[in-house]
């Protein structure tokens, strides 16, 4: 799991930034903070235990997920800081990593 946090924040390119960098374009600010990259990391990680284990790559979805509703509602958000902590990560991404099933299709 830390090698999943790693991932998401000390790499030059990565998944945080970028999409730091793609809602920024909108006009949007993104967040991160210390609690939301372990909680997204632990999904990612949970996920991937339980069904097929794709490694990182699972991190990309989890994200595309996680971030779904702000990357559509962008143009609302103009100009606000969008805020991903572990209760944010945890509305949105909780109950769906709980599910096998639904894990394994969408996740």
């Amino acid at each position: 799991m830390a090698d999943f946090e790693a991932i998401l924040t000390q790499t030059h390119a990565s998944l945080v930034r970028q999409y730091q960098a793609l809602l920024a374009t909108e006009g949007v600010q993104l967040a991160f903070t210390p609690d939301g990259i372990t909680r997204l990391a632990a999904i990612a990680y949970e996920v991937n235990e339980r069904t097929e284990n794709i490694g990182a790559r699972r991190l990309a979805t989890v994200m595309e997920h996680l971030l779904d509703e702000v990357s559509f509602d962008a143009t609302k958000l103009e100009g606000q800081t969008v805020t991903i902590d572990q209760v944010y990560v945890d509305a949105r991404l909780g109950a769906l990593s709980q599910n096998e099933d639904l894990s394994r299709y969408i996740l």
